[in-house]
């Protein structure tokens, strides 16, 4: 199969969330620029602490998986469910909020650069009334790959096929089988990625100057770039070094309902989810929900 070019550029827009943290969003900016499983990401940047001193307090999810990565500070994680994390350059922390979950991210630094991303990821129909899922993945835990020109790849999520075997990453076996790559490729290199034929992929370039796929794209630093259909990804640098993520995951083909942070599949579930959390038994157990009649049995 021809390997996989741009289809769609997404320049990311400069939002705020939280308490008030400044921050780019590409993918998931608007209803119509989701990339199926992928809901959402979010790029958060700033040496300012103005921009990020207010953090992400106490707030609900359901009906998705979020995922944390930091590259810069100090970042904390407490939820409903009685996980506590702490976050720091490299670490990532993955969320199923499934059912439900309320959670915080605060920033444990006054001073200095804050940076990282959260993507959302969807879960399927048959999952999003599941018990909620936590993990911290330490930044020692992710595998890394050393390029023959001195790149360098990070494998999150998902497995990276190479000439000497496959390397997986620290989170593997999800039904949409994310593939979650951090690559850093020094200037005038390339280099080719396999990906899953008939997953959806997106590169998003957070640093430096690229060319991407067959025809040699140029995308835009804090762009993402959607991909067609192919079973490999190139990509070049010329005169500087690129930083970019690459995301693929197997489509869920369903329909999606979101109302903020809650993601379903229709509005009446939509509606359940806002009146569980008004009523407080949205993170209530599916034992707990299936004993008190909360929820109808899922």
């Amino acid at each position: 199969m021809a390997g996989r070019t741009v289809e769609r550029v997404i320049e990311s827009v400069a939002t705020s969330d939280g308490a008030g943290v400044k921050l780019r969003r590409s993918v998931g900016s608007s209803q119509f620029l989701r990339h199926d499983p992928f809901l959402m990401l979010d790029e958060f940047y700033s040496d300012n602490p103005d921009d990020y001193i207010a953090g992400f307090p106490s707030h609900p999810h359901r009906g998705f998986e979020t995922v944390t990565y930091m590259l810069d500070g100090h970042m904390r994680h407490e939820d409903s469910v009685g996980n506590r994390g702490d976050l720091g350059p490299g670490d990532v922390q993955w969320m199923s909020a499934a059912r439900g979950i309320i959670h915080s991210e605060m920033p444990q630094q006054t001073e200095g650069r804050m940076r990282g991303f959260q993507l959302w990821i969807n879960l399927p129909a048959t999952e999003k009334m599941k018990d909620p899922g936590y993990r911290d993945i330490p930044s020692e835990q992710i595998p890394g790959i050393s390029l023959d020109d001195g790149g360098e790849v990070r494998v999150i999520a998902g497995t990276l096929s190479q000439r000497s075997g496959d390397v997986k990453g620290a989170v593997t076996s999800l039904t949409t089988d994310p593939l979650y790559l951090d690559v850093r490729l020094p200037p005038n290199t390339s280099v080719e990625l396999p990906i899953k034929p008939g997953y959806n992929a997106f590169v998003y370039l957070y640093d430096g100057d690229a060319v991407v796929g067959e025809d040699r794209q140029p995308l835009k630093r804090r762009t993402a770039g959607l991909l067609c259909d192919g079973s490999e990804l190139r990509v070049e640098t010329e005169n500087s070094e690129a930083r970019f993520l690459l995301l693929a995951g197997k489509p869920l083909s369903e329909p999606v309902a979101q109302y903020g942070p809650f993601v379903m599949n229709t509005r009446e579930e939509i509606e359940q989810a806002v009146q569980d959390y008004q009523n407080g038994s949205l993170t209530l157990t599916a034992e707990q929900a299936q004993r008190l009649k909360v929820f109808p049995p899922s």
